[in-house]
């Protein structure tokens, strides 16, 4: 985001759900003071806030009248980028020689799936691991092939906040052959049942590659504490879901398992607090976080509330 604040021909607007995100998180946003760039704190979850993006894209209009895009994981780009690092952990790890196995927190299927993509490209995965939170929509269907929908309830790993993967589709798309008409009546259902499931030719592509396991409250906590105490190293509570499910989806003798760190502990210190009993250090470039002036809307979960205010805003900014 920095490297665009203030470069008055890229316009910027974010969202995040109102008191559902860290007070380190929301102050990295909120304390961007650039007029090219709003905050918008939408009175809702993650999944509605991922619903109005995908509304905004879905309004041919506004769409082409903002040149809008996406940095998160909406865009391909993205996908694209975290592939890669999934190839340079294999390599380092011995690939072609050997298969390595990765485990993701996850809560909208986009890194993961990035794994998924690297995997069609010909990197020796033997296992891609769904890590999530008590949000367990994507571990659940990992294991019984059941997407169905269940009540967001908050979590200390926030970001994973989340019961409509907006990523999971397009896995979706890959296994039913590339069929859109197929993969839209899938997700219509969905919308309108909050369930669905996949031909069970699909669902067995989908088992051989992945697993799907859920961390509590309580494990969280004390695989943050464990792994202190273990290595030295603090984790972030999203990191925690993975080790702690990771531990229990062990590979065969011989096959490297990866999990993947998503953030860095600051950024969620009262959790880390509550499981080791230390404060993590912000790091230098953000020691000032907490003094600086935050700038924030807040607004309702309405589409048309949030497309009137960003193109009033950011008008302004053109």
């Amino acid at each position: 985001m920095r490297a665009f604040a203030g470069k008055r021909n890229v316009r910027i607007a974010m969202l995040h759900p109102e008191g559902r995100v860290s007070p380190v998180q929301r102050r990295q946003m909120t304390t961007e003071q650039a007029e090219n760039v709003l905050n918008i704190a939408v009175q809702g979850t993650f999944d509605d806030c991922q619903d109005l993006v995908k509304a905004m894209f879905a309004d041919a209009r506004f769409r082409d009248d903002l040149s809008l895009s996406a940095v998160n994981s909406i865009n391909w780009a993205r996908i694209v980028i975290q592939a890669a690092y999934y190839v340079y952990a294999a390599l380092r790890l011995g690939v072609p020689e050997r298969a390595v196995a990765f485990c993701v927190p996850t809560g909208n299927f986009g890194n993961v799936y990035a794994g998924w993509v690297a995997r069609r490209l010909g990197l020796p995965v033997a296992r891609l691991i769904v890590a999530t939170n008590s949000n367990d929509i994507l571990a659940r269907f990992m294991t019984d092939g059941a997407y169905a929908r269940g009540q967001v309830v908050a979590t200390v790993s926030p970001s994973m906040d989340i019961q409509v993967a907006s990523n999971f589709e397009r896995l979706l798309l890959d296994l039913e052959g590339g069929d859109t008409a197929r993969v839209r009546a899938l997700m219509d259902g969905f919308r309108q049942s909050g369930s669905l499931a996949p031909d069970p030719a699909a669902f067995r592509a989908i088992a051989a590659t992945f697993a799907g396991g859920t961390a509590d409250e309580p494990a969280t906590l004390a695989t943050i504490r464990d792994t202190l105490r273990a290595t030295g190293e603090l984790v972030d509570p999203h990191t925690a879901v993975g080790l702690a499910v990771a531990a229990r989806h062990r590979p065969p003798a011989g096959t490297p398992l990866v999990t993947l760190a998503t953030a860095h502990p600051a950024k969620f210190p009262d959790a880390v607090r509550e499981a080791c009993g230390v404060t993590p250090k912000l790091p230098p470039a953000y020691a000032d976080l907490h003094t600086l002036p935050e700038r924030c809307t807040v607004l309702p979960n309405d589409l048309r509330a949030v497309q009137a205010c960003i193109r009033d805003t950011l008008a302004k900014a053109a």
